[in-house]
């Protein structure tokens, strides 16, 4: 019995690092093609969150997993072409004040919007109750997000890696000046990583609102977290933020069912950790400034 609940655990940290996973890919994505540190992130998971709710009365549960994150992926076109655009060349620190900014500014309009106060949103019908197998009980709707989590890491990976689309990305970031020199021009590229990284944050906004509670400042709360997932993964490193998204979730779990009260502070031990021994991160690479 001690075993199985273990195991529950440790496959609960799965769930809880694909959920990390979707919003830190996203986030390293932008930073390793644009530079820019985009502290809104989180803004763009709360959206994808409360959008998920609203359509969800309306449409159904389906409809809102793949409408919420479109509606999101749309604000960042908006997004980069207004605000993202004008600070590629700029001081870093310039992209970090004004997307902070932005996430406040986000904030406090859900909080005009849907009222501050938390919302609740429903399991499908569906995706209630558990699966047994044998000692071991899991809910189905946690294994619906593994899966789902599967199958967005397994297309963003065939999209840059099986693509003329992703060796163009690929190379925007490890070498941007070869490519300028090439006549490719990488602003089209980055309005797409842009859509793509704001629409997976939503996606884990729209999965977990059932699951967790949908509140203005859930996006404060996961950025910091993100962004640790990021550093201990390594800045321009896809398969270092996968592993590190799920290092994180499962050391998270673990920690919480032998001492419930340092499951927080886990993630950031194992960070320190980290860094002592490779200040890049598990796979992180050496980056240039997009131009």
């Amino acid at each position: 019995m001690q075993f199985g609940f273990l195991l529950e655990q440790v496959v609960n940290g799965l769930v809880l690092g694909g959920y990390y996973l979707l919003i830190a890919l996203g986030l390293s994505l932008i930073f390793s093609v644009g530079g820019i540190v985009n502290l809104a992130h989180g803004a763009f998971y709360a959206l994808g969150a409360y959008i998920s709710v609203e359509i969800t009365k309306y449409l159904g549960f389906g409809s809102a997993i793949v409408l919420s994150p479109v509606a999101v992926a749309l604000l960042g076109i908006l997004f980069e072409r207004f605000i993202l655009r004008r600070f590629y060349d700029a001081d870093p620190i310039l992209s970090l004040l004004v997307t902070f900014g932005l996430a406040m500014v986000t904030e406090q309009a859900i909080r005009i919007i849907w009222g501050a106060p938390p919302i609740s949103a429903a399991i499908p019908q569906a995706f209630r109750g558990s699966v047994f197998l044998g000692d071991f009980l899991f809910s189905r709707y946690r294994l619906l997000i593994l899966a789902v989590v599967a199958a967005v890491l397994l297309g963003v990976w065939l999209l840059l890696h099986k693509t003329s689309f992703g060796r163009v990305v690929r190379a925007g970031i490890q070498r941007p000046d070869m490519v300028a020199a090439l006549g490719i021009r990488l602003q089209p590229y980055m309005t797409a990583i842009v859509m793509l990284g704001v629409g997976m944050a939503a996606l884990g906004g729209a999965f977990f609102a059932p699951i967790t509670i949908v509140h203005p400042a859930m996006g404060a709360e996961i950025i910091t977290v993100a962004f640790v997932v990021v550093v201990i993964g390594g800045l321009g490193s896809f398969w270092g933020v996968v592993i590190s998204a799920l290092l994180v979730g499962v050391v998270r779990g673990i920690t919480i069912h032998f001492a419930p009260a340092a499951g927080e502070a886990s993630i950031y031990v194992l960070m320190f950790l980290v860094l002592m021994v490779r200040p890049r991160g598990l796979l992180g690479e050496r980056i240039e400034k997009f131009e």
